[in-house]
């Protein structure tokens, strides 16, 4: 399954990245929001790198904000391939991305924590990683779909829910 899910989940997180990306800037012509530049000062302060507060980091803000889309993809390449798909594995992927956001942010000093931010800012991140995680979530199940139903699929097939005694699957 692994050996699957890896690029299927690059392949999909690149996708997710680049539509989140481009729904970003859609926004922020609307809003006249500014780039944010959270990305780049968490990838300095990871990678050891020399701070440089005034300079706006273009390629490590970049690099960082599709690195981090594209190797999340492969946790939700995970899911598909186990038979986690469709909207309900996209919003629980969702909250996958803004933890993983937060932890790195928080960590490094460079963010703090959601429940001090503005309101409308929140708003915003959250509808941009919800768009990320949806979008990441149609390539991952799409491209785990060619090799059938995952695991917990063919379970769920046997009888719906969860119950005591239906067996697991064969190994």
């Amino acid at each position: 399954m692994l050996t699957r899910a890896v690029p299927q989940g690059l392949v999909a997180g690149l996708v997710g990245t680049a539509v989140m990306t481009l729904g970003e800037k859609i926004e922020q012509r609307l809003t006249g929001r500014p780039d944010s530049h959270v990305p780049a000062r968490v990838l300095e302060r990871l990678a050891g790198l020399p701070e440089q507060p005034r300079r706006q980091p273009r390629a490590l803000n970049l690099g960082m904000h599709y690195g981090q889309g594209t190797l999340l993809g492969v946790l939700r390449a995970v899911m598909a391939n186990a038979g986690l798909r469709g909207p309900v594995a996209s919003g629980m992927f969702t909250v996958i991305r803004l933890t993983s956001d937060q932890i790195l942010e928080n960590a490094t000093g460079v963010g703090a924590p959601p429940q001090t931010w503005p309101r409308r800012e929140l708003a915003v991140d959250v509808l941009h990683k919800a768009v990320y995680a949806f979008a990441t979530g149609v390539v991952a199940d799409a491209l785990a779909n060619r090799h059938g139903p995952g695991p917990g699929q063919r379970h769920a097939a046997r009888r719906p829910g969860r119950h005591e005694d239906v067996a697991p699957l064969p190994r």
